[in-house]
C-alpha cells in the first residue's frame, strides 16, 4: 500500500512577513529535498480541498471562524502577536484542514496505507475560540473530530512530538474519552501548558498524557517517553486511528527550542508510532506538519518520516 502526500502551492501564499520563523521557505525546503532525492515521485499525491464551515465548526466556535475570515479578507493583520496573516492565508488555512481530511478519507477508503500532509499554517496551538502560536485552525483536532463524527472511528490517538505543547489540541479533547492525547515537549517553553498534572477531566480523565522535558536532554529521554509512557498507555486505549502532529523543532539544530533530538531520534520515534498503528489500527496513520524552523533539519526529518511510513526504515536499521 502506498503513502499519501498532500501539498499545494497555495500554502506558500500564507505570507507571515519578514523575519517570521514560520515561512513558505519551510515547505520549499521539504519539497526540494524530496524532489532531488527522488522520494516525492514514489508518494501518492492526494489533492487538498478547502474545508467547509461545518468541518471547521466541529472544533471551533462560529465567532472564531468569522474573525479569522474577516481579518484574512481585509488582507493583513494579526490574529495574535505571533500570528500574522496575508491575503493568501484564508485559502491556505482551509486547504490545510481539508488536505488532512482528504488523507484520512484516503486511508479509510483503502487508497493509501498512511499519509503525510505538508501544510501550513500549522494548527496545534489554535484553541476552539482563538488563533495563537502561528496557528489559525487546529488541523489535527478537526481531523480527529471528523474521524469520530463522520467516519465512525471510535477511538483516536493523537501523538504530538512538536517541541511546543499543543495547548489547542489538549483543550479540544480534555473532557473526551474518545481521543487520547500524548504530548512530549520542552518545559518551560511556549505556551506554558502541558504539565504532568494535566491529565484530562470528567470522562476525559487519564486520556491526556503530557511528558514535559528539560532542555538539552537529547534522544534518550525523548525516546523513553515513547517506550515507557506512550506504548503502555496505548495498549489499554486500543486506538483505531493514529494522528501525528509532526513538528521537528525538537531537533538539536532548531533555533526556537533546545531539546537536542537527533535525526536518528526522530526515526526511532517514528518507528514506534508506526508500530502502534500497525498493532492497533491496521496501519492507519496520518501525520501533519507542525513546527520545525531549521530548514535542513526540517527537510531531513520529513524525508525520514516518509521513509518510515514507506517501510524503508525498519527496526534492524534504527
Amino acid at each position: 500500500m502506498a503513502t499519501g502526500w498532500v501539498y499545494d502551492n497555495a500554502f506558500l501564499a500564507h505570507d507571515t512577513g519578514p523575519g517570521h520563523p514560520e515561512t513558505a521557505s519551510r515547505l520549499r525546503a521539504i519539497v526540494t529535498r524530496l524532489t532531488d532525492g527522488g522520494l516525492l515521485r514514489r508518494l501518492t499525491n492526494i489533492t487538498a480541498r478547502p474545508a467547509v464551515r461545518a468541518e471547521i465548526l466541529a472544533n471551533h466556535t462560529a465567532a472564531h471562524w468569522e474573525r479569522v475570515k474577516d481579518i484574512c479578507r481585509r488582507g493583513s493583520g494579526l490574529l495574535d502577536p505571533d500570528t500574522p496573516i496575508s491575503p493568501g492565508s484564508w485559502e491556505a488555512a482551509l486547504l490545510a484542514v481539508g488536505g488532512v481530511l482528504e488523507l484520512c478519507d484516503a486511508v479509510l477508503d483503502g487508497k493509501i496505507a498512511n499519509g503525510f500532509a505538508a501544510v501550513r499554517p500549522p494548527g496545534h496551538h489554535a484553541e476552539t475560540d482563538k488563533a495563537m502560536g502561528f496557528c489559525l485552525f487546529n488541523n489535527i483536532a478537526i481531523a480527529a473530530r471528523y474521524l469520530l463524527e463522520q467516519r465512525e472511528i471510535k477511538r483516536v490517538l493523537i501523538v504530538d512530538w512538536d517541541a511546543h505543547h499543543g495547548n489547542g489540541t489538549q483543550e479540544a479533547f480534555y473532557r473526551d474519552k474518545h481521543v487520547f492525547y500524548f504530548s512530549i515537549h520542552q518545559f518551560p517553553c511556549y505556551p506554558g501548558s502541558g504539565t504532568p498534572a494535566q491529565t484530562g477531566t470528567g470522562e476525559g480523565e487519564r486520556y491526556t498524557l503530557n511528558v514535559p522535558l528539560d532542555p538539552w536532554n537529547g534522544d534518550d529521554e525523548f525516546l523513553a517517553a515513547f517506550t515507557d509512557r506512550l506504548v503502555p498507555a496505548v495498549r489499554d486505549f486500543a486506538p483505531e486511528f493514529v494522528l501525528l502532529s509532526a513538528g521537528f523543532d525538537a531537533h538539536r539544530a532548531d533555533p526556537l527550542a533546545s531539546l537536542n533530538v537527533s535525526d536518528e531520534g526522530f526515526i526511532r520515534a517514528g518507528l514506534i508510532v508506526r508500530q502502534i498503528a500497525d498493532e492497533h489500527c491496521a496501519g492507519r496513520w496520518v501525520s501533519t506538519l507542525e513546527g520545525g524552523y531549521d530548514l535542513n533539519a526540517l527537510a531531513v526529518g520529513v524525508e525520514n518520516l516518509l521513509r518510515v511510513k514507506l517501510g524503508e526504515l525498519a527496526k534492524d536499521e534504527d
